[in-house]
């Protein structure tokens, strides 16, 4: 990854999914956008950025270019993001949610044999507090430190990460990796990208119900990390769901007749890696103070 205030960044389309406060936000943080890309518009200037038709005309211009953030109709984004490949582009974040899961199968086999990561769909980006700023997260809930986030929310990340500020726990980085129904990269790459990284001392991942990932990252976990992690699940008060029904951002579907995807699952896979799990936000910072005085 090139996480870095030097990073170039480009931005693929202007619509619902970001606005001028955000580009704002992100100039402000001190990312280095050099463009912006909607075909039909080259030549122009919107939010104080050029804007090109094509992705190849910015690296053209500027060069190679590390990240691009796709914010295009969720139906555009599979050709939006093929672009950003065909580029040489190494890191994809997509802010756009409700991406048809077909396109999101292909873009991914497209990736699998390369050095490609994406971020996404349906994510408010990274954050690397007090260095770069790649999305839509609100920078003012954070502070620079070691403590690594990793969830498949959106609005419960800024939550856990004010927690943390509000307790004097800065953060090393901080990830959405999106909750359309299918994503890109998984809990268990930023797992090892969060075990790997130097400036992270210990892990806050953060789950909601649906799907198996919560239960796979358990397990990995247990085999390969070596940091402290504390979990916490989203959902455990909910009410027992009725048949089958959509369980909101998570673009997830629980039945009540089976264990699978539910809180009750990833509680169990979790308390069974021996990982704590906080019952709140509000509880996150006095675990993990908890667990990394264990851990020395």
């Amino acid at each position: 990854m090139n996480l870095t205030p030097d990073s170039k960044v480009v931005i693929q389309g202007f619509s619902e999914f970001i606005s001028a406060t955000h580009i704002s936000q992100m100039k402000a943080y001190g990312t280095n956008l050099v463009a912006g890309v909607n075909p039909g518009c080259g030549g122009q200037q919107m939010y104080d950025l050029p804007v090109f038709d094509l992705v190849e005309e910015v690296t053209a211009k500027f060069g190679a270019i590390d990240t691009t953030i796709i914010c295009v109709h969720p139906y555009q984004v599979l050709d939006a993001a093929l672009e950003a490949i065909a580029s040489n582009i190494g890191q994809i974040i997509i802010i756009s949610a409700g991406v048809p899961p077909l396109d999101m199968v292909k873009l991914l086999r497209k990736t699998e044999t390369r050095e490609i990561l994406v971020v996404g769909p349906n994510s408010p980006g990274i954050i690397v507090p007090g260095k770069i700023l790649l999305g839509t997260q609100p920078s003012e809930f954070y502070i620079p430190g070691r403590v690594g986030i990793v969830s498949r929310s959106s609005t419960l990340t800024y939550e856990v990460a004010w927690e943390l500020t509000k307790a004097g726990l800065g953060q090393s980085i901080s990830v959405s990796i999106g909750s359309d129904a299918i994503v890109g990269s998984s809990f268990l790459q930023w797992l090892q990208i969060l075990d790997e990284d130097e400036t992270t001392e210990a892990i806050v991942l953060v789950g909601q119900p649906g799907g198996r990932s919560e239960e796979a990252a358990a397990q990995y976990i247990t085999e390969a990390i070596d940091k402290p992690v504390i979990a916490y699940i989203a959902g455990i008060h909910a009410p027992p769901t009725k048949n089958w029904r959509q369980m909101g951002t998570a673009a997830t579907v629980i039945r009540r007749d089976t264990n699978f995807g539910t809180t009750k699952s990833k509680l169990a896979a979790f308390q069974a890696a021996q990982v704590p799990v906080a019952e709140s936000p509000a509880q996150i910072p006095e675990l993990l103070k908890k667990l990394i005085i264990a851990k020395c």
